[in-house]
């Protein structure tokens, strides 16, 4: 073997010792990170919420307003998110699928409430459906209730967690392009019986994905439904909200205890989460593929 050839040799042992000595660096970093910002303030929360005993974690949880609070917060979601399942897909379809003037424009609206501060988009429907706004007083007339109650969160809260089933599908539809639903269309099948049949079968995954962020999202809300609710207990404060308030009274035994059945939630959303992006993954892959 020439000088030159061993030089090369030493040359790639060492490219690659360094390469790994940056990954173990790299991978340590975001392992520190994760402990000391996520998982900590985690583990402090459940820690907090039992630490006077489960009967107490039980009894803040029966309390009547957080009762209220956990139903409203659910129902939120359950309007929330099938909303934006639907309408998410509809905009995924339209942009991925066909070419139309405007189309720049819908995906920029798709991304406005990334941009837009919650509080903001509270505000707004503030001034749209408030009681000093243009429809007050026909609201007021025909005895409709926006603002300070429950379909005011719930707009809210749809604004707000809108984009990420549409930005979950679009990638993934504009991949598999449109061979599979024109081969459909062609043999004489219904546009409803290809999107069931052809297009949902193939998005499943990332629709489920995306479902799943929104309703994380959904729950764990705060911003605009701060603004919107009035914070009236039993009636508008949703999980969030009747913590701040908690918090604020100095009643921190309630205050952990309804942040821990929240976290625990949330704990329940990362592990399907982390189940989704297997078949997601695989999904994306295969499209790419194809």
């Amino acid at each position: 073997m020439s000088d030159i050839e061993i030089s090369e040799v030493f040359r790639k042992r060492d490219v690659a010792s360094e390469g790994r000595v940056a990954r173990i660096a790299l991978i340590s970093l975001a392992a520190i990170f994760l402990l000391g910002f996520l998982f900590l303030p985690l583990i402090v929360v459940i820690v907090e919420g039992f630490r006077h005993g489960p009967a107490e974690f039980l009894e803040a949880l029966a309390d009547p307003d957080a009762v209220a609070a956990i139903k409203l917060t659910l129902l939120v979601a359950a309007i929330a998110v099938p909303f934006n399942a639907v309408v998410g897909v509809a905009a995924a379809w339209a942009i991925a699928k066909f070419n139309f003037r405007g189309k720049n424009l819908l995906l920029t609206l798709i991304d406005l409430p990334f941009s837009v501060s919650p509080v903001i988009s509270g505000l707004v429907y503030v001034l749209l459906f408030g009681a000093q706004s243009w429809l007050g007083p026909w609201l007021k007339a025909n005895h409709l209730e926006i603002i300070f109650a429950v379909p005011g969160i719930i707009l809210a809260t749809i604004f707000v967690t809108f984009p990420f089933v549409a930005r979950e599908l679009i990638p993934l539809m504009q991949s598999q392009g449109t061979s599979e639903e024109e081969a459909s269309l062609t043999l004489g099948a219904s546009g409803w019986y290809t999107f069931f049949n052809v297009t949902l079968p193939n998005i499943k995954w990332a629709l489920l994905y995306g479902v799943l962020l929104c309703n994380a999202r959904a729950m764990g809300e705060f911003g605009a439904v701060s603004v919107v609710s009035g914070h009236i207990r039993g009636l508008t404060n949703t999980m969030p909200l009747h913590i701040e308030i908690l918090y604020n009274e100095f009643n921190f035994a309630a205050a952990f205890a309804v942040a821990t059945l929240l976290a625990g939630l949330a704990l329940l959303t990362l592990i399907l989460k982390s189940a989704l992006e297997w078949h997601y993954a695989d999904s994306l892959a295969a499209a790419q593929q194809h």
